[in-house]
Parts: C-alpha cells; structure tokens; sequence
C-alpha cells in the first residue's frame, strides 16, 4: 500500500487474542489493562477522506516506520505508545479507581425529564442518595448525579434549580464515602457540587458551555470527563453531520484535549467520552462503536455512555427505554471489550453482572492453562 506522504495517519489496535502467553513481540496490550491485540488498522486521510487503509501486525510495525516521512513515523510511534500505555488512577476522595479494567458507573438522574428515568427517585434527596448507595452496594465504582435531562428537546434547567437538585443528593453519597461525578454544563453547578465532595466532573459540552468551566476544573485539579458533541457551545444535540464519524470525533476529542490542557487542566485528569447518541445518527453511532479502539490513540481513559439509548430501539422494532436491557448489555460488553475504562449504565446490577462474567474470561486467558 502506498501511503501519501502528506495524509495524517491513524492506528486502530485489531485482532483481539485471549491470551499474550506464547506471542512474545507478536502482541500488544490495550490501554494497560486485560486485553491484547495483534495487528494495527492503519488508516491514512487526506482531506477527510480515507486515501488508505492496511492492517499492520504488530511485530511489523517497526519495519514500516522506515518506509514512511519522519513526520509520519513519529506520530505512528506516538500513537502505539499512547494504545498502549497505562492508564492513571482517578483518585476519588479516600478510594483510588484504577483503570486496568472496566469499571461501573451508574446513572443518578434527580431530573423529572430525562429520556430513561427521569423522576424516578422522585424529589427527596434522601431517596435519591439512597439508590446512588445501592449502586455503591451492586458493585458501581462511581455515582454520576445530574440535574438537567440532556435528552433531545429538554428544556434547559436554571442552574439554581439544578444546584437545588444535585447539593444534597452529592454530599449525602460523598459523606458516605462513595465516589461522584456530578454531570452538568455549568460552572456554578460544578462549583457546588465539588464544595459538597464530589470528587470529577462529567461534561457533556467538554467545557466549552460555560466560558468559567475550564477555570473551575483547573482551579480544583479534578478529574473531567470531555464528551464528544457536534456543537457544544448551544446544545448537545446539534451538528450538520460527519464525513467520516470515527476519523471526526476523534479529531474534535484530540482537538478540545489540547484546548482544555493548554487551559491548565491536567492531561492526567482527563477522560474523554465519544458521546454515542449526541448529535449522531443510527450509522455514526455504530460506526463509533465499531470503531472504539481508535480512541486509545489519544492515551486517555475513555467512558462509554451507551446505556439505553436510542440506537437500540432503531435495531429491535422501536423498543421502548424499559426494555433496552439486553442492547445495553450488549453495547457495555462491546465497550469492555474494546477497553473503555468506564462504562456509565442505568442498569448497575446486570451489567456488573455481565462485567464479571466477562472479567472472569480474561483471567482465564492470562493464566495460560489449557482446560
């Protein structure tokens, strides 16, 4: 295959393998955690488009490193490293979670409107912390509380109605010792919900809603999480559509990482999320899913919120938001798979469930016995 020295270059670890015993050289492994894979997708783009693909083993890498310009083997070199490297801990409070394997994140809506549970919990924030408590007890490793539905057409929210929502429902669960993200767009909400103990702060606009979120983010050396939205600034649910999903989300992410650093976060403090359902349509949300383990090229833990959502119903005859279970499974299964770090669910109980079972599989492929 004939590379053009002027496209931009990408790496998409493939060929998942069970086990790295036997495959010295052969293989690598994802994202310092239980997977290893065996060959790269190389994906070359000029323009937007895809001029070339070719998959390269994993051993080859280096040969073809010296067939290409000096700018090109260096960012390939990079991106190798960055699919490759451990992830740091997210420190949360008194816990550490580390991301050497899938961990749970469960849902905590205090909204009347969201598109799944919205007034489930009611509007006693003693009950509400009482589910995120029994998220904690089913085997969540983080709570994520919101206050304002991000579901299309939603009404956006008076941050002091959202802070009124979210303050004591956050320092109930942070008092009791369990991990929280709060999930909002708005500095002040953030402010709040970080005075209480929340210890990361999931934003679906990335910081670019709130002209004061980079500065609140920096200013308390939290973990943040960037999702992926065509057009932040006015709502989540915006955009004109992709030329390639895959090659354009992961382009924005790199993009808005570098803004959101240069703004005084630190780069270890970040996950990104490619935001599956956001300003997407049925093809680009399983072009996205497909395509996964592009995303560790950015060398940063990724969440995957995929719970629910609309994708699933439009592949099973419209089902309806309570009875998406079975796809929501299947789509935190496949993230697990492709290495996501975080999987933000509804349904804590079965998808640890299926996380284990899954866990359990790659302990056995580590041990190396036969039988």
């Amino acid at each position: 295959m004939t590379i053009p020295p002027s496209a931009r270059l990408y790496l998409r670890p493939v060929a998942p393998v069970d086990s790295p015993i036997g495959y010295d050289g052969q293989v690598a492994r994802l994202a310092g955690g239980l997977s290893w894979f065996a060959a790269y997708e190389l994906i070359a783009v000029e323009d937007g488009r895809r001029v070339a693909q070719q998959l390269v083993p994993v051993e080859r890498l280096p040969a073809l490193l010296n067939q290409l310009s000096d700018v090109q083997a260096e960012r390939l070199r990079t991106l190798a490293a960055a699919i490759s490297a451990q992830r740091p801990v997210i420190r949360a409070g008194e816990r550490t979670l580390r991301l050497d394997q899938p961990l749970v994140a469960g849902i905590l809506n205090v909204t009347p409107d969201s598109f799944s549970d919205g007034g489930k919990h009611g509007d006693d924030p003693e009950a509400v912390a009482r589910a995120g408590f029994d998220m904690g007890l089913a085997g969540a490793s983080l709570v994520d509380v919101g206050g304002e539905s991000t579901r299309p057409g939603a009404e956006p929210v008076w941050e002091g109605d959202e802070i009124k929502r979210v303050v004591p429902v956050v320092e109930r669960l942070a008092k009791a010792g369990v991990p929280v993200s709060i999930d909002t767009r708005k500095a002040s909400v953030m402010e709040a919900a970080l005075a209480v103990g929340a210890h990361i702060v999931n934003d679906v606009a990335a910081l670019a809603y709130d002209p004061r979120a980079v500065e609140v983010v920096a200013n308390a050396g939290c973990p943040v999480i960037l999702m992926h939205s065509p057009d932040p600034a006015q709502s989540p649910h915006g955009g004109n559509g992709y030329r390639d999903p895959l090659i354009d989300v992961f382009d924005w992410l790199e993009a808005r990482v570098a803004a959101v650093v240069a703004s005084g976060v630190q780069r270890s403090n970040i996950v990104i999320d490619p935001g599956i359902g956001f300003g997407k349509s049925l093809a680009d949300n399983l072009a996205l899913m497909n395509g996964l383990t592009l995303f560790h090229g950015l060398g940063l833990p990724i969440m995957l919120g995929a719970s629910r959502k609309r994708m699933i119903g439009a592949l099973d005859h419209e089902a309806p938001v309570e009875r998406r279970l079975g796809g929501s499974l299947a789509l935190a299964l496949k993230g697990a798979e492709a290495g996501c770090q975080l999987l933000r669910v509804h349904d804590v109980p079965d998808t640890v469930q299926a996380v284990r079972v899954w866990r359990g599989m790659k302990d056995h492929g580590l041990v190396g016995q036969p039988g």
